[in-house]
């Protein structure tokens, strides 16, 4: 026999996971516990007929062979269960550490466990009658917040509309949810509300109320619904007094105050955002004290301004004139700037008012005529919803962080957006720091630990980003770092060269310093390391190179190419694997996408087109379609980048693993017909590049690739294109001889040819261009007579040289040449074969040439 079962004091979640449950496990026997939350009771009275529920009373007597536990993971065992009794555990939240060894964990984290099994009765195409999805629809509101809390996700939503077309109704559904109160709770309501007081624990308010109902009542969990109504705290305690024993009730919306592990502490259970425990032994001041106790250490910091601010902040003085102020709006591209007179903050100025005062032909003035005047600032400490406050107030987007007098930062709306998300959790934390101890060797994370000790020492903070931090998540091998200081990275590798040591080179320019290790480094080190100074990037026309500038680390990943390559892992002793991600790298990691930051971000560097080819083709990821927009959009740019640019993302392309994938995506983009009208990528070029893999035995496979796709341009666009890319000498020269030996492809295709004229059309070129040809042609003879020649025909010599013409008195000259290379065909073709017979046959070439040999 099969069974249903959930916890007692079952809610709406319970109940309806209870009967999604039975749909899809239909020989199993939903049993209702002993009780069932009064609002419930009451609609399984009006409609339990049409539902399959059975009493725990009335249930089948026999043995049980498994157990369907849903919206809990604790089980009290029933008669009938046994040591071989399977137990499948359905459930919203994370399993168990302590699950039972016959449990199996079905589920994830959404609002509802609801939601989990609507999904896969939506999947199994399983109809529901309007009752039963009204049922489900309840559950899923009532533990989601009707799909408000914090906790609620897509999938809730979506099971919800599901349900609605289902035929769920919303006027049931609501009258269940907000049952009134009968005139004994409402007492106590009101007790509980009279004796309500309101706590702040790190920025989080907490709602306590205490009563002493003179009846026992069986529910009282709707009452903490209530009063979080009306007093709209961020989590609700209620103690109340029970004959001899105290009801602890706890809610909370907030992920910073898990009222699970709370009631544990008093030896009750729950989940993170609901729980209950009953106390014996103990006065309502005692449990009160002793919750506010508890409370100090488990309420999580709310996030603050420092959490979400950006280091660096560029200001304007209040005597500016407008027009320079304007000028300072477009080299940075912020939303508003910081007025400062004498280092202190006195407003703040938007680059929308800078415009409109420039269009009233206003440059003449000076920024603290239009700014923005008052206390607009906050620190580092304040609340998020303090800089909301100070952002309404004064129509800004952008507010100024002071610290002891001085601007140390900004808070912009983006910001606020992206801490939505909440920072990194110490769990997150811990997980990057065990994925770097498994991607690093030791003594790299031991040095890295080691120059962030120094980079902290000087008040700098170090992270890790880019290419390295994505391949993390990924689980790509990268040992690639690219290292950014908050700080000056120069004096930072200083320090660091005279605690490890090293040599120093730096760059003050561009604010880059590498640490030579040298030779005697540990095993598991790098040559050198690279450090970079946090800094920004403006660009003065399209395609220009950058322009940069010291910067925050936010400000120094917001220049980046794509948003998948802008995450960072923060080394700093109290915040080592701290993840920051402010432009969604990882959601776009998780969704495979390739997505640039910003619109003009193909407009500031065509190149990074080649590069977001690139990147898809090698991640398997996909360009975002808005990308793709931007990218046709831009392509006429790319005819002001400069042929090395070019060429140098060309050859990046080639050196990946399958080149001819991002050549057909560039194609199929208009960015390769951009460089040259007559490049293409069909079949053809893709099959001639895999076919040049699986022959190559030499190197220079980048230049082999390129000389492919040139293949088939004329002499004429092949001059054109190598003059675009400002190829090399040398690179050409490859080029150029594969493109010629296209002329001799005819001759090496004739029926019959021997092996000496075979080599002499084809020893002028050099052995890469004949391979290459090799590859190209489509003749299967020709490419039989270029494999002839690479394997046997170019390892052919003759014994005799110059020097026995010398010997035989021959005066130089041309004869030499002629004599030399028809014993050489005459090897070739087999004709002879030992020494002795090349130098009769020398002896008879002189000898019809009218030379008469001497005895040697």
């Amino acid at each position: 026999m099969k069974v249903i079962l959930t916890h007692e004091r079952a809610d709406g979640d319970a109940i309806a996971s209870m009967l999604a449950a039975s749909k899809l496990y239909p020989d199993a026997i939903p049993v209702l516990p002993r009780l069932v939350n009064r609002n419930i009771q009451e609609f399984l009275t009006l409609y339990g007929e049409q539902l399959p529920f059975v009493a725990a009373k009335d249930r089948p007597h026999g043995r049980i062979t498994e157990v369907i536990l849903v919206d809990t993971q604790t089980i009290v065992p029933i008669k009938g269960m046994g040591p071989k009794t399977r137990i499948t555990i359905i459930d919203h939240h994370p399993p168990s550490e302590e699950l039972d060894k016959r449990a199996t964990y079905i589920g994830r984290t959404v609002g509802a466990t609801a939601t989990i099994l609507v999904e896969r009765l939506r999947d199994a195409r399983i109809s529901l009658s309007p009752v039963e999805a009204t049922l489900l629809l309840i559950g899923i509101h009532e533990d989601t917040g009707s799909l408000l809390y914090s906790t609620t996700t897509p999938a809730d939503l979506r099971a919800a509309a599901w349900l609605m077309e289902q035929g769920a109704n919303l006027n049931v559904a609501n009258a269940t949810l907000h049952h009134p109160l009968d005139s004994r709770y409402r007492a106590v309501y009101t007790e509980l509300a009279k004796n309500a007081e309101l706590f702040e624990f790190h920025g989080h308010s907490v709602l306590i109320a205490t009563a002493r109902p003179n009846v026992y009542l069986d529910e009282l969990s709707s009452l903490a619904h209530k009063l979080g109504d009306l007093f709209e705290p961020d989590a609700t305690f209620l103690i109340i007094q029970l004959d001899s024993s105290i009801q602890l009730i706890a809610r909370s919306s907030t992920d910073d105050i898990d009222v699970g592990e709370l009631a544990k502490a008093f030896g009750g259970g729950g989940h993170s955002r609901a729980s209950a425990a009953l106390i014996s032994g103990h006065s309502i001041g005692e449990i009160r004290a002793r919750l506010l106790q508890y409370l100090q250490s488990a309420v999580k910091p709310m996030i603050t301004v420092r959490d979400i601010m950006s280091y660096g902040v560029h200001t304007l003085p209040a005597d500016l004139s407008l027009a320079e102020a304007q000028s300072q709006a477009r080299r940075y591209g912020h939303e508003g700037f910081p007025v400062v007179d004498e280092g202190q903050v006195v407003g703040v100025v938007t680059s929308h008012e800078i415009d409109r005062a420039m269009h009233h032909r206003l440059g003449h003035a000076r920024v603290s005529a239009y700014m923005h005047k008052g206390n607009i600032y906050v620190s580092p400490s304040d609340s998020v919803a303090r800089v909301q406050q100070v952002m309404m107030e004064y129509g800004v987007g952008q507010v100024p962080v002071v610290e002891n007098g001085q601007i140390i930062g900004v808070v912009t709306r983006t910001d606020l957006i992206k801490a939505w998300g909440g920072v990194p959790e110490p769990a997150r934390r811990a997980e990057i720091q065990d994925r770097l101890k498994a991607a690093l060797p030791a003594p790299l994370i031991e040095l890295l630990l080691q120059a962030r000790d120094v980079a902290n020492e000087m008040g700098y903070s170090l992270y890790v980003v880019g290419g390295f931090v994505r391949d993390l998540l990924l689980g790509v091998p990268n040992l690639d770092l690219d290292l950014v200081v908050e700080g000056d990275a120069i004096a930072l590798a200083r320090g660091l060269a005279q605690r490890v040591g090293g040599r120093v080179r730096g760059h003050s320019r561009f604010g880059t310093a590498k640490i030579i290790l040298g030779e005697k480094r540990a095993k598991g080190l790098p040559p050198s390391l690279d450090f970079v100074t946090a800094r920004t990037e403006f660009y003065e026309h399209p395609s220009a190179l950058p322009e940069v500038e010291r910067s925050s680390i936010k400000q120094d990943l917001y220049r980046r190419d794509f948003t998948i390559n802008t995450m960072a892992i923060c080394l700093d002793r109290d915040r080592y694997g701290e993840l920051l991600d402010f432009y969604g790298g990882e959601r776009d990691l998780r969704n495979k996408l390739i997505r640039v930051l910003h619109n003009l971000s193909f407009v500031e560097d065509p190149t990074r087109m080649l590069r977001a080819v690139r990147l898809e083709q090698r991640l398997g990821f996909r360009i975002e379609s808005r990308t793709a927009e931007l990218i046709t959009n831009a392509l006429d740019l790319l005819d002001r980048v400069t042929g090395d640019r070019l060429r140098h993302e060309l050859n990046l392309i080639f050196a990946e693993r399958e080149p001819e994938n991002s050549l057909r995506r560039l194609a199929e983009l208009g960015i390769l017909s951009r460089l040259h009208p007559a490049l293409r990528c069909d079949t053809w070029l893709m099959r001639k590049f895999r076919d040049l893999r699986e022959r190559a035995t030499m190197t220079g496979a980048p230049g082999m690739y390129m000389a492919l796709m040139c293949y088939r341009l004329s002499s004429e666009e092949l001059k054109n294109f190598a003059a675009r890319l400002h190829i090399s000498r040398e690179d050409l020269r490859l080029l150029e001889e594969v493109n010629a030996l296209k002329s001799q492809e005819e001759k090496l295709a004739a029926r019959s040819m021997s092996n000496s004229t075979v080599y002499r059309i084809l020893e002028p070129y050099r052995d890469e261009s004949v391979f290459v040809f090799g590859v190209a042609t489509d003749q299967r003879m020709v490419r039989k007579r270029v494999d002839l020649y690479l394997s046997r025909l170019r390892y052919v010599q003759a014994e005799v040289s110059g020097d026995d013409l010398r010997r035989r008195k021959v005066p130089p000259g041309p004869l030499y040449r002629q004599i030399l290379d028809a014993v050489l065909d005459a090897r070739l073709d087999g004709r002879v074969r030992t020494r002795e017979e090349e130098e009769r046959l020398v002896d008879a070439l002189l000898t019809s040439a009218g030379w008469k040999p001497m005895p040697i």
